[in-house]
């Protein structure tokens, strides 16, 4: 019997074995697709794979092959895929998947129809919407049609400024069929964190509400849409959504703008014309966070995302059609993006946007329950919210149809792992992953046909060529390093706007190691074949020249209570970097010398002695991107006074006041 419970090979030396937190049933096994796949490679290929770890390999000494297999198993639509699936393999970058091929992302992204939910929305408790995919289909037409009258076409840009909403979805849908460039943020940013990603860019089209909703609150953002489109020249087009604002008011402020609705009026519903495009046609542009500069702006492909995506859902989150698949996320972060595709698979979307804890502090899980939610995604940082909060899903909530839990953003702590289990349901998967908007995918990430282990990403993802590098470029059997990508993968980036040599891309992520994608997690392998990401390599910290993850501090702080959130950084000091711990205390909690000596204790005994900070310091906000990463760099830059160059990609600016000309630091 195909078994998919071995995913790796013990070796001396690798972190120690870790407790297993949830084990597949047999018939769990047999029925994840990732075995339905084997097996079907098995069919075709007359080779037979023992466990995971096998079906890994293949995959990347075999990438025609497998990803010849990944399309007819995922039932990627094209007009042609064309006889080449991969040529300049040796090429990072510069290789090429399916060069023949000739798609559609949106058409990947609607091939059902009828009466069946396609998207189920939540605005906070203000906004309930579904959409059937029949009414997806007929909203796309008409947007489709109403884009082509006003001279879009296949290469133009739409930018965004829209609510994680079934609006959002529709016109990312209706601008991609024509072959048109798709970026969005969400409403809460700024103006100039608006003109800082989109002025880049040249949209033809702006698509923004009228407002939004968070945390019980309204606010309108017509004067900022009205300052953002008189400063984008390219903009022809301006189309206002109906949400949360004053929509009559907003239109009529605004040059060139028009509604949704008067949009598409002359516009029946009609079968949707479907561009067919290369594969590597450009599907979307991606920002970086952008503190440490303006964004980068990051091109991905129609066939690289969707072949990628169509991977990852089938095979690793095990996404099925009919499934209901939720992710928390914003239109910023590339989790909306993942999250979209899962239409390819026939899932309905779970849409939320809002507050996490608004109305009240288990409304997600409110969410799950009444919508029958198969596939929860979230953040670390929600999961270790929701359990400094207390709160206890499994006693309050049924959640029969949940079965996987999804966590990314950061490293998902041992404890968070505790808490799933024990307070939110026992008999699922939990699978931490980790990859990021530059690739818009993952390079490890879950299987539901293995064990989870606690505090383990479980595995390397399929086709990823993923291995551990010391600084001198060799790969590391045990102990901590530098995470790259060894061979082409379809989801690289096609480069960057604006920079046609290609220079500002190479050295992002190919100056390190030649020809190896360095991707700047500090990260070691487990005893089980899953691998512990210990923070961003940029972020490490070296005092006395031995590098530390910052996640191994955090992990030790989230054991006490007595602590909200943590930041950790190198401060230049006598010669060398010593560490500096800054804290958010829990309510009601003081930083005095015992709790100071409390938390010193714990990070010796639960880290080493070599992580001990320096100095601990109390402050009363930490500062965070948009997509909730905190930003270490940021408040380095504070510290040391320098210039933070991008505020406007952070959540909260207002909190780096918090780091600036500290007394504690000058001892």
């Amino acid at each position: 019997m195909l078994t998919f419970r071995i995913i790796g090979i013990m070796k001396k030396g690798i972190t120690k074995m870790s407790e297993k937190m949830w084990q597949p049933s047999e018939q769990q096994v047999q029925d994840a697709q990732v075995t339905k796949f084997t097996q079907r490679l098995e069919e075709t290929t007359g080779q037979k794979f023992q466990n995971f770890s096998a079906l890994h390999t293949y995959s990347i000494e075999q990438p025609e092959g497998f990803w010849n297999a990944v399309w007819d198993y995922c039932g990627i639509v094209a007009e042609t895929k064309g006889a080449r699936v991969l040529v300049d393999c040796d090429k990072m970058p510069g290789a090429k998947f399916f060069p023949d091929a000739r798609l559609n992302f949106a058409e990947n992204l609607l091939v059902k129809q009828g009466d069946d939910p396609a998207l189920i929305f939540w605005g906070e408790d203000v906004v309930e919407k579904t959409l059937s995919w029949t009414q997806l289909h007929n909203l796309v037409s008409r947007l489709a049609a109403a884009f082509r009258a006003s001279g879009l076409k296949a290469g133009d840009r739409v930018a965004a400024v829209m609510p994680n909403m079934p609006e959002t979805v529709a016109v990312m849908l209706a601008a991609t069929s024509i072959g048109a460039v798709w970026s969005s943020c969400s409403p809460d940013f700024g103006e100039q964190g608006i003109l800082d990603r989109f002025g880049q860019i040249d949209p033809k089209i702006l698509i923004a509400c009228d407002g939004y909703y968070y945390n019980g609150k309204c606010f309108e953002i017509a004067e900022k849409i009205k300052g953002v489109s008189g400063q984008l020249a390219s903009v022809e087009k301006v189309v206002i959504v109906p949400y949360a604002g004053e929509l009559a008011k907003t239109v009529g402020n605004i040059d060139k703008a028009v509604s949704l609705d008067d949009l598409i009026a002359d516009y029946q519903p009609q079968q949707i014309r479907f561009e067919q495009l290369p594969f590597d046609h450009p599907l979307y542009i991606l920002f970086s966070s952008g503190t440490t500069g303006v964004p980068k702006c990051i091109i991905h492909s129609v066939g690289g995302t969707l072949i990628q995506h169509k991977k990852e859902h089938q095979l690793h989150a095990n996404v099925s059609d009919g499934d209901r698949l939720f992710y928390f996320t914003t239109c910023t972060w590339m989790m909306w993006n993942w999250l979209v595709t899962g239409l390819a698979s026939g899932a309905t979307l779970m849409l939320y946007d809002g507050s996490p804890f608004y109305p009240g502090p288990n409304v997600l899980f409110d969410f799950a329950d009444k919508f029958r939610i198969s596939i929860f995604g979230t953040s670390a940082k929600f999961i270790d919210a929701a359990k400094q909060s207390g709160m206890r899903p499994r006693n309050s909530h049924a959640l029969n149809h949940l079965r996987s839990i999804l966590s990314t953003g950061s490293p998902l702590a041992p404890e968070g792992f505790d808490y799933v289990y024990a307070g939110i349901k026992s008999d699922l998967c939990l699978s931490s992953v980790s990859g990021g908007t530059d690739i818009v995918a993952c390079f490890v990430c879950g299987n539901p046909a293995s064990p989870v282990y606690r505090g383990e990403i479980q595995a390397k993802a399929l086709g990823m060529a993923v291995e551990i590098y010391d600084d001198n470029g060799q790969p590391l059997e045990s102990g901590k390093g530098e995470l790259v990508c060894t061979k082409p993968f379809p989801s690289m980036p096609l480069g960057f706007w604006d920079d046609e040599n290609g220079e500002k891309y190479h050295n992002a992520y190919f100056s390190k190691y030649p020809n190896i994608w360095w991707h700047g997690d500090y990260a070691e392998w487990t005893e089980n074949g899953g691998m512990i990401i210990h923070g961003r390599s940029d972020a490490t910290l070296n005092p006395g020249g031995v590098r530390i993850g910052t996640a191994e501090i955090y992990a030790q702080v989230e054991k006490m209570p007595e602590f909200a959130d943590s930041l950790a950084i190198g401060q230049s000091w006598d010669k060398d970097t010593r560490i500096i711990l800054f804290v958010v205390l829990a309510e009601d909690q003081v930083l005095d010398g015992d709790l100071i000596s409390r938390l010193k204790h714990q990070i010796r005994t639960g880290a080493s002695p070599r992580h001990v900070p320096a100095k601990i310091i109390a402050v009363p906000d930490i500062p965070r991107t948009k997509s909730g990463k905190i930003t270490e760099l940021a408040v380095c830059d504070v510290v040391h006074g320098q210039e933070v160059k991008n505020k406007e990609a952070l959540a909260n600016p207002e909190a780096l006041d918090n780091f600036m000309d500290l007394e504690e630091l000058r001892t």
